[in-house]
């Protein structure tokens, strides 16, 4: 009964469906890993702190800076396998050509969403990595230890916005091709 309710392996409409999504995905299995180091240095950081009195000036920032990156991967990653947001209770009851064509809209929508998104990151990028003179210097966090953790967090959402941006066009050009041969979802 259990297996039923959750089953060990995707179905099919849960794989990646395009070399893009299986690097995405193996990619993301890979850095996942990292949330481990970032419970490992939080630990740190408690028992330095309460324990030894010494608290760090690096562990929380790059606590941030780590989860961070990591939540943005996963809207690429989510996307890469088809756990995205979707409202099921239309969903599940439409016919599978129907299905397609929802995906079509879903896809031409997420196009939209992630070039305008993928501009304003470009702006925000833009003015957290150059000076008004065009020199690089990355913005930097303000702390006594002042990372330029704030500036890197900036071109991965600027990055992972880009890749979405594919990713939609890819899954949008399938979708197409599956109403044209007139496949199942």
């Amino acid at each position: 009964m259990k297996d039923e309710i959750h089953p060990q392996t995707l179905d099919s409409s849960e794989q990646p469906r395009n070399a893009l999504d299986r690097v995405i995905y193996w990619f993301g299995n890979l850095i996942s890993l990292l949330f481990i180091f970032t419970v490992g240095i939080s630990f740190y950081e408690v028992v330095m702190r309460y324990v030894f009195n010494a608290p760090t000036i690096w562990v929380h920032e790059t606590a941030s800076f780590l989860g961070g990156c990591l939540f943005v991967y996963g809207g690429i990653y989510a996307l890469s396998i088809n756990k995205h947001v979707r409202v099921v209770l239309i969903y599940d009851i439409v016919s599978d050509r129907t299905r397609r064509w929802l995906n079509v809209f879903h896809h031409i929508m997420g196009l939209i969403f992630t070039s305008l998104l993928s501009w304003a990151a470009y702006q925000m990028v833009q003015d957290s990595w150059f000076t008004p003179f065009g020199d690089l210097r990355l913005e930097t966090s303000g702390s006594a230890w002042d990372p330029v953790f704030p500036a890197l967090v900036k071109g991965m959402i600027f990055a992972t916005l880009c890749i979405m941006f594919v990713q939609f066009f890819l899954h949008l050009i399938q979708e197409l091709n599956g109403l044209r041969k007139r496949k199942d979802v």
